[in-house]
């Protein structure tokens, strides 16, 4: 069972607009190695796991799993912020040009950068696709019922992905993109850890090989900062309940910092999620007046049932 938290895992920096940017990042969501891959496969790893006595690598593979769906919001969000906007519209509806009134275009962009799609199917916001526009596939998700092979399938993957990002950095100073990308090294520089150490504890010694590619990437200042706040070697059991043995598995040194320890907590804090602004051009999210005036009266509805103490029982 799962809950969701309206809060984005990490802060996306604001910038300008940039739809190349956003097309590299779309790799990192629906690409081979992409976080709709680590997604989806390290949760049916878990769904499918056997052998209670192998818990703790269970419980692994689920926080993990849960991680990365933020991951795939962080990331997906992201790109939707690397497309909003156009040349001479900025979102101001009383800017918008009339149709053969000889002014600018508000899509023009669409047709010489980044991905078509992003703007003619969807509305300037993320895809699950690739960065050429490849569809994401379920044949990506590798699920041998082998906790061993399992274990070393994800580190490749987790290293693959991490190798990607580290080169999407190098092809843009946009600050929306270094903001998640820096993060998305970091985490999963995290999970190259997590994943060594579980094969450590049945008997791989991974010795200088770690982490992948061979640097920490502090050369990155985002990177940097967080790796100041020890975030590579910190792991999320996302349980609620407190009933992961995760930790069992983190009990020394990581694999990738030999001086020092990896740490266990239920969840990073986040940061508060905003929704973007309506897109008159994209005809997103295309409400009417009446409709604005229904959703509103709902919203304000819910808000304050949701305020209402709860009442158990009845009196007499």
């Amino acid at each position: 069972m799962f809950y969701h938290v309206q809060r984005m895992i990490n802060e996306i920096v604001p910038d300008e607009p940039d739809p190349g940017a956003a097309n590299a990042l779309q790799e990192g969501l629906g690409g081979q190695f992409g976080e709709m891959r680590t997604m989806m496969q390290y949760l049916f790893q878990s769904f499918n796991f056997r052998g209670a006595e192998a818990k703790p690598y269970r419980d692994l593979l689920h926080g993990i799993g849960t991680e990365e769906i933020s991951h795939v919001e962080l990331i997906a969000t992201t790109i939707a912020r690397l497309l909003d906007g156009s040349p001479r519209y900025q979102g101001n509806p009383t800017e918008l040009d009339e149709p053969a009134a000889g002014g600018g275009t508000p899509l023009s962009n669409a047709l010489s950068q980044g991905n078509i799609h992003h703007f003619l199917v969807g509305a300037q916001g993320a895809m699950p696709v690739d960065a050429v526009g490849n569809p994401w596939s379920g044949s990506y998700v590798y699920n041998s019922g082998n906790l061993v092979l399992d274990l070393l399938y994800n580190l490749m993957l987790e290293s693959t992905g991490r190798l990607q990002k580290c080169r999407i950095y190098e092809m843009s100073s946009n600050r929306t993109l270094r903001s998640t990308v820096s993060y998305l090294i970091v985490r999963d520089q995290a999970h190259e850890n997590a994943y060594a150490k579980a094969l450590e504890s049945l008997g791989v010694d991974w010795g200088r090989t770690l982490p992948i590619p061979k640097t920490r990437a502090e050369r990155y200042p985002e990177v940097a900062a967080l790796l100041e706040q020890g975030l590579e070697n910190r792991q999320y059991t996302f349980s609620l309940d407190n009933l992961s043995e995760a930790g069992k598995l983190f009990r020394a040194t990581s694999p990738s910092d030999g001086d020092k320890t990896l740490s266990t907590a239920q969840a990073p804090e986040g940061v508060p999620i905003e929704i973007a602004d309506p897109r008159p051009e994209e005809f997103s999210p295309g409400l009417d007046p009446a409709l604005l005036e229904l959703v509103q009266a709902t919203a304000e509805q819910e808000l304050a049932e949701a305020e209402e103490p709860v009442r158990y029982g009845s009196t007499s």
